[in-house]
């Protein structure tokens, strides 16, 4: 089985690796994941028996059901599912160009219940306790439109706008992320100056807080809230990029620098891990994928990298390593690599050591 190259300092055993899908989130031990339009789902108590189950797909226009035929044109054209919401319903919520979808308990078909007029899709779609869903409108907005973001509380069915951003205070939202030990979202916005927030909402978003905003350190995709406070990465091409903890009293520490730009970020049990992006710039020169991995009683290092593939970027996309979202009760992290030499859209499981 070929192997990522792996830093003296790593504690990460992989214990299987499945090509052609794409991991979305957890929920317990069960790890969902897509292959193309489908959506899977597998019990993760035994990584070296996994008995992969289908739980519903959608069906797009036929030309993005011809585009996930093969990795390169998945990669050239997006194509398949993006984000994913598991609902304690049993409904599930996720995220495809063009629009998001929705799986109703005890159905096999994905319908599309809206319609996405700015942009491709959102990068993420958070979910409350109670089942509430929200997402950030993610699109250029080179004129600094105003932004909203999107609620439901009918399981995706339908949806209202819950919060705008009015014109020329944001460019986009990239992540929303609900606080299960706050009981609250936070918001991530970007991308240049006062634009970089980071915000606390309430869970219908009648009470909404900046914390952190005005340079890019505050320019964040990757949030993990933890039970001693909330883990970010930051996600710029401009600075030196950096791992933070914001304690929940408010008091911001520098974990750790990182390599490059980061948008991916999960827990695993104690440990907390971040993924960076290969996207060369003036300052991000390494120019591999890195997965890092700490907490707050161990050091932060870099435990996985693997190098890009020769696909030009601007099209076949970065290299990358995928985290998923939800809540993750095994001892394994899950990733799935992009546009990198060897690992190019598979999926891997490893075992987080102590």
């Amino acid at each position: 089985m070929p192997q990522p190259a792996e830093d003296h300092s790593q504690k990460l055993t992989r214990v299987a690796r499945i090509p052609g899908i794409r991991v979305l989130a957890w929920r317990g031990d069960e790890l969902y994941a897509s292959s193309g339009y489908s959506l899977l789902r597998a019990k993760i108590s035994d990584p070296s028996h996994l008995e992969w189950q289908s739980v519903g797909s959608y069906r797009p226009e036929w030309t993005r059901r011809l585009a996930v035929t093969s990795r390169l044109s998945a990669r050239l054209f997006r194509a398949g599912f993006h984000a994913l919401a598991v609902l304690p319903s049993g409904a599930f919520v996720g995220a495809v160009a063009g629009a998001i979808v929705s799986l109703r308990p005890g159905e096999r078909e994905f319908r599309a219940t809206h319609i996405i007029a700015r942009g491709t899709r959102p990068l993420h779609v958070a979910v409350t306790s109670n089942g509430a869903l929200f997402w950030g409108e993610y699109f250029d907005n080179s004129a600094r439109d105003e932004v909203h973001v999107y609620a439901s509380s009918d399981s995706g069915t339908s949806w209202q706008v819950a919060y705008t951003f009015p014109k020329s205070e944001i460019r986009h939202v990239h992540n929303i992320v609900h606080d299960p030990w706050e009981e609250c979202l936070w918001v991530l916005t970007g991308d240049y100056g006062d634009e970089c927030r980071i915000l606390r909402a309430s869970n219908d978003f009648s009470r909404v807080e900046t914390v952190l905003k005005g340079n890019q350190q505050a320019r964040a995709v990757a949030f993990v809230p933890a039970v001693d406070g909330l883990y970010f990465s930051s996600d710029t091409p401009l600075e030196q990029n950096y791992i933070y903890r914001l304690d929940r009293s408010g008091n911001l520490t520098r974990l750790a620098s990182i390599n490059s730009s980061s948008i991916y970020g999960c827990r695993v049990r104690e440990r907390v891990f971040f993924s960076t992006m290969a996207e060369p710039s003036e300052v991000n020169r390494d120019g591999l994928v890195r997965i890092y991995g700490g907490s707050a009683l161990t050091a932060w290092e870099s435990q996985l990298k693997w190098k890009k593939d020769s696909w030009p970027m601007g099209l076949f996309q970065y290299g990358n390593a995928i985290l998923p979202d939800g809540d993750n009760s095994t001892s394994f992290l899950a990733a799935t690599t992009v546009a990198v030499h060897s690992d190019d859209m598979v999926t891997s499981l490893f075992c987080v050591g102590t």
